[in-house]
């Protein structure tokens, strides 16, 4: 099949787990015979247009216009896409269909299925009511107005995790028939590296524990539930560094939490870490820890299982699915740092314990979260799409809706010349 991706990010331009998705999903299904276009965001420096592992990455140019806010900035880069789509159109027009992945690609993803009469699949990776628990403002609501719309014009919504099918179908009123879970993966070639005491010397000293957060720096994460934890850890075992990576809007929030509680020096807040930096970071730490209030699926559990460190994660969303306390992980109810402290030392003082988490995490990644697996899940998707796409009536509707409105405009063109030179 020919598949047209739209994602507002892929790497290297990453913010969270969305751009890996997208790439290690297009990855799979050129590994598979398909034939993959992704049409991004660019920053100017990374080349328009590249062809890396088979996928067809298409990168937009940015204009110097400031927006209003982020909403308007993200329906800018709409009308990027929209005109890369049409730079390409030549070799998409045979496209099969359309896949946008989250609302920010929305308004390309409706203009291209309509234009080109091409079935859409929407992935929903997440939701802006589950992000906030609740609406509250009108630029919330206005993003939860474009996920519903969203699943209104595709074909079949994808989403990772029964938890998110639940979401989707009641937050949306969608039939169950329209929602089909296909979890997100982890390829372990991309998690491959050595690291070494020098490295680990840049974290912590010898004799310290390193306790591992990456991900994005917002308050659904629930960081702020780990730092709450710290003084009761630390008063058990004080040799513990807390190493938090990754970058977002609630940065300064938990640095002043830090400075309040005392423990500003024994918290290391890296900033962004490239994909080298993180990986060695997983193999040097010893629990990787994500404590999220929300969280639709989890893939950094995954990136901890993969690279052979404990986790210790929140009971919620999807990463409750598959991290079962005790066998492959451990488990804490979320926003409860007393638990949370009480079950990291439990895993610092249960040395044979968390060896035995850490096998049955690689195994349980290795046997179920394949991309390879997951692609085919995919493609089975695609397939009933375009089935039901050539048995339904959809295409001729719009070819005479187009068709009468070009007579249309044939007849106010015609009727627009008489008057002119009568």
């Amino acid at each position: 099949m020919k598949i047209l991706m739209f994602s507002w990010e892929y790497p290297p331009l990453s913010h969270g787990g969305l751009a890996r998705h997208v790439q290690d999903l297009s990855e799979a299904l050129v590994k598979q015979g398909h034939q993959i276009y992704v049409i991004s965001r660019g920053d100017g420096k990374l080349p328009s247009r590249e062809t890396v592992k088979g996928v067809n990455i298409i990168r937009t140019t940015p204009v110097s216009v400031t927006a209003n806010n982020f909403v308007d900035n993200i329906l800018h880069l709409n009308f990027l896409l929209i005109e890369k789509a049409l730079e390409i159109r030549d070799e998409i027009t045979d496209i099969d269909l359309v896949h946008g992945h989250d609302w920010s690609v929305f308004w390309v993803s409706r203009v291209i299925k309509h234009s080109m009469v091409k079935p859409l699949i929407f992935t929903i990776h997440a939701t802006e009511f589950g992000r906030n628990q609740g609406i509250y403002n009108n630029m919330q609501r206005y993003i939860n107005d474009l996920e519903w719309y969203a699943t209104f014009e595709a074909w079949k919504v994808i989403v990772c995790s029964q938890y998110m099918c639940s979401e989707v179908m009641n937050l949306f009123q969608l039939p169950e028939d329209k929602v089909i879970v296909v979890s997100n993966g982890v390829d372990e070639e991309k998690y491959r590296t050595e690291s070494s005491s020098s490295f680990r010397n840049q974290y912590a000293s010898p004799d310290e524990k390193i306790v591992f957060y990456v991900g994005r720096i917002v308050r659904e994460k629930g960081i702020q539930v780990l730092i709450h934890s710290v003084p009761e850890i630390l008063k058990a075992h004080p040799n513990t560094k807390f190493v938090i990576s990754g970058k977002g809007s609630f940065l300064d929030q938990l640095r002043e939490q830090a400075s309040y509680l005392g423990i500003a020096e024994r918290i290391y807040f890296t900033g962004f870490v490239d994909d080298e930096t993180r990986n060695k970071l997983y193999r040097v730490a010893d629990v990787a820890v994500f404590p999220s209030l929300y969280e639709p699926f989890g893939i950094v559990a995954l990136e901890a299982m993969v690279t052979r460190t404990p986790v210790l994660v929140s009971n919620v969303g999807g990463l409750a699915e598959f991290v079962n306390d005790g066998e492959n992980g451990l488990t804490v109810e979320p926003n409860n740092p007393g638990q949370l402290a009480e079950k990291l030392l439990y895993l610092f003082n249960n040395p044979k314990k968390a060896r035995r988490i850490i096998a049955n995490g690689y195994r349980l990644v290795k046997e179920n979260f394949s991309w390879n697996e997951i692609a085919r899940k995919t493609v089975r998707v695609y397939e009933k799409v375009l089935h039901d796409y050539q048995e339904s009536d959809w295409k001729e509707k719009l070819k005479a809706r187009k068709s009468l409105i070009n007579e249309e405009e044939d007849q106010i063109y015609q009727y627009s010349s008489q008057r002119k030179y009568s």
